[in-house]
């Protein structure tokens, strides 16, 4: 239940869709000549919602604290016993549809699970990642990944895969017990930088201390805090995801599923 309300909810809550929701309330409200002040309101508000929202710097604003919550991995020497990777970069429909693997924008999750296999060849490498759509059932990420693994330069075998997981929650729990990782051992986690704390607080939830190893991050640092964006579209999108990450660290922490309100590094 928690998955589909937040599935629904997210829906309109999104910037971008919620703006659009505002703009078609606006014209459908021009149909009742008492309220065309109103629907004029509305429409324009909208207009000027979406110009701000793409094309100035708020974007960054919002993401800059979540990107900034847990430093780059620094390698110190000390042994690394295994690497879990969310999900989140692979576009698994697509990829069985062309027979070649298919990644988004969070590739670098992808990239960083075939650097990390090769730095350190002894550590267990685990990908999470199951379907994540309401209304379809789509094939699951870690199945994709596992097909084309060798586009990657990584042999069969060397990775484990779960592949049931919807949510960050659900990555957490699953992975942990497929693995069992024993007292002492250290493990990293690769996700997206903005996705990070929330991340760590769901892996700890679940008993399961990690070391944070943020990829994919969608700012040059706080030089970006005055940056506007070219296109509106890029600007939406980053502040879809970012706004999108916030409310899911509140939700997640209401609904007992993070350690914490906004998880950083201990």
């Amino acid at each position: 239940m928690f998955y589909v309300l937040s599935k629904v909810f997210w829906f309109f809550a999104t910037p971008s869709n919620f703006l659009c929701v505002l703009a078609l309330a606006g014209v459908g409200l021009t149909r009742i000549k008492r309220l065309r002040g109103l629907s004029t309101g509305l429409a324009a508000l909208a207009v000027l919602g979406l110009l701000a929202a793409g094309l100035s710097p708020l974007a960054n604003w919002i993401i800059l604290p979540l990107e900034d919550r847990f430093p780059v991995f620094q390698d110190d020497g000390r042994p690394v016993d295994g690497v879990v990777v969310l999900g989140g970069a692979v576009q698994a429909e697509e990829s069985f549809g062309r027979d070649q693997l298919m990644i988004n924008e969070a590739g670098e999750r992808a990239i960083a699970l075939a650097d990390l296999a090769r730095r350190y060849p002894s550590a267990r490498i685990v990908f999470s990642g199951g379907g994540g759509t309401l209304l379809a059932d789509e094939a699951p990420e870690a199945d994709a990944l596992e097909r084309f693994l060798g586009t990657l330069g990584v042999a069969p075998g060397r990775v484990l895969f779960e592949n049931r997981s919807r949510t960050t929650a659900e990555n957490a729990i699953l992975t942990r017990r497929m693995i069992e990782p024993k007292p002492g051992e250290r493990w990293l986690l690769v996700t997206s930088a903005w996705h990070m704390p929330r991340a760590v607080g769901c892996v700890r939830q679940a008993g399961f201390p990690v070391t944070a190893y943020p990829v994919d991050f969608r700012t040059r640092g706080r030089s970006d805090l005055w940056r506007s964006f070219t296109f509106a579209s890029e600007g939406l999108r980053r502040l879809d995801t970012a706004t999108r990450e916030w409310a899911g660290l509140v939700g997640y922490r209401l609904a007992g599923r993070t350690d914490a309100l906004f998880p950083g590094p201990r």
